[in-house]
């Protein structure tokens, strides 16, 4: 079984972060972070400020992201590592860029998050704002 490396991006203004509405069948409806799986060769920076553009038209230096949470994911189908990245300083205005895949991209409040986000990426995003550790072990 191979381990797959994600990158998910904090797109983060302020109180205010990015969140996309998944239209895909795997979690239709509920709320992750602009992610994607990272292409072979590929830095894990690079990766993540690739996503970020494809998804939501968002240019981010991949020099300029912050590593700030790292989930070691267990489920049935196979284990994945996700990279959490801030990004505080970008170009360009968000937009839904892969509507056949979103819903909708959306700014919520740090302190008003939805409560429908995905588990996995929610395990990363809570780790990252409650500062407790860089590493959360998710459904092992």
């Amino acid at each position: 079984m191979t381990t797959i490396l994600d990158t998910h991006v904090i797109l983060r203004d302020g109180d205010k972060i990015l969140m996309s509405q998944r239209g895909g069948p795997y979690g239709h409806g509920r709320w992750h972070l602009p992610s994607g799986k990272l292409d072979p060769g590929e830095s894990l920076p690079d990766g993540a400020a690739r996503e970020l553009l494809e998804e939501t038209g968002v240019t981010v230096d991949p020099a300029h992201l912050r590593l700030v949470h790292v989930v070691h994911h267990h489920h049935a189908e196979g284990d994945r590592i996700g990279f959490f990245f801030l990004a505080t300083e970008w170009t360009g205005e968000p937009a839904n860029r892969e509507p056949d895949k979103c819903l909708d991209l959306r700014w919520f409040d740090v302190h008003g998050l939805p409560d429908d986000i995905i588990e996995y990426p929610a395990a990363g995003l809570n780790g990252y704002l409650s500062g407790t550790g860089t590493l959360t072990l998710h459904g092992w």
